[in-house]
């Protein structure tokens, strides 16, 4: 028996998702639910440009869709805060359906906002249901993995980590927050006023990681700064001149008093190749061994989202209720893809 998933956005993420979920053995898709009223109604591989029908439609309306669908979990894919998560788990919730959401400040919330934390605790318990934030950053790359290769250590001193990676294949919500397409003055305009904030989860990896290795952090800093663009670049969604901001170089970094425990940096930018930019993931683990991790390119950020959140499914339906994180689940692996006869 399959596992029935309904989707919840369909932007590029969403969409993503949706592909991936129909040709998994162990799920299936059950409809999604979209904004955009040009997709209502139609079928949902129609709807998302696939060549093939998905045999389940879009609806505009959450409740409407559980109730005709039934579905074991809901897959957010709209959101980065939790302030706009919490009213659509609250929304599932009292169905009592599973939650899985990319929303990145979901991943681990305790400490950012430990009120909305305990919040979305307190309904999943009281209604029966799991809730996972995830994605492959945070979720996966610069906590889990680190914290993974953690466990081949005898002792750690410090951790330092790099993620190089591509923007392109994200939606709009995405560029927005990472300022791409603006100018340098309306980069740091976006910064003070908060509409930008370059990668979303600093706080929440940096937390997975130090809970998970029991160190008390004092203090978390993080550095934003534009990647200001010498060429032309473009994507569906964003369109960059020379002189545009193409990405933010963020970095966030973890202290226990005055020493420096975890340093994660994140450049990240539409189209990195376009000036040479070589992508990749690197993890430096300094302690006893030293371990030394690369991966080039980068692991994708699109389908490394849509993998994680899809592969995570069964764990999150079969696991006990209340809001959970990577550390408490299962290490993913991918689903077994239907064998077409």
């Amino acid at each position: 028996m399959a596992y029935r998933v309904l989707v919840w956005g369909l932007g590029a993420m969403g969409s993503g998702i949706a592909r991936n979920v129909v040709e998994k053995e162990e799920l299936r898709l059950v409809g999604a639910v979209e904004r955009n009223t040009n997709m209502l109604d139609k079928d949902v591989g129609m709807a998302i440009g696939d060549d093939r029908e998905y045999g389940c439609k879009v609806y505009g309306d959450i409740e409407l869709a559980i109730k005709e669908t039934d579905p074991d979990i809901t897959i957010i894919a709209t959101n980065s805060f939790v302030r706009e998560i919490l009213p659509k788990i609250k929304m599932i919730a009292k169905h009592h359906v599973n939650v899985i959401t990319i929303a990145e400040e979901m991943a681990y919330p305790f400490y950012s906002h430990p009120e909305e934390s305990e919040i979305i605790n307190s309904i999943a318990l009281k209604n029966g249901i799991s809730v996972l934030g995830t994605g492959i950053n945070p979720g996966f790359v610069l906590d889990l993995l680190i914290v993974t290769l953690t466990g081949a250590c005898l002792n750690v001193e410090r951790i330092e980590a790099r993620r190089i990676n591509d923007l392109s294949p994200f939606g709009k919500t995405v560029m927005e927050t990472q300022g791409v397409g603006t100018t340098p003055e309306e980069f740091e305009e976006g910064l003070k006023k908060g509409t930008i904030v370059g990668h979303i989860g600093f706080q929440q990896s940096i937390r997975m990681i130090a809970d998970a290795l029991g160190w008390e952090l004092t203090k978390i800093e993080e550095v934003r700064e534009p990647i200001i663009s010498k060429t032309e670049r473009s994507t569906p969604v964003v369109h960059v001149k020379p002189g545009m901001v193409a990405g933010c170089r963020h970095i966030g970094r973890g202290y226990v008093g005055d020493k420096k425990v975890i340093e994660l940096i994140h450049p990240q930018q539409i189209h990195p190749e376009a000036e040479g930019v070589e992508t990749g993931d690197y993890i430096d683990i300094y302690g006893d061994p030293e371990i030394h991790m690369s991966i080039k390119p980068e692991i994708p950020g699109g389908k490394g989202t849509i993998a994680v959140a899809t592969n995570m499914i069964p764990h999150v339906i079969e696991a006990d209720p209340g809001l959970l994180t990577m550390l408490d689940l299962p290490v993913p692996s991918t689903l077994f893809k239907e064998i077409k006869r």
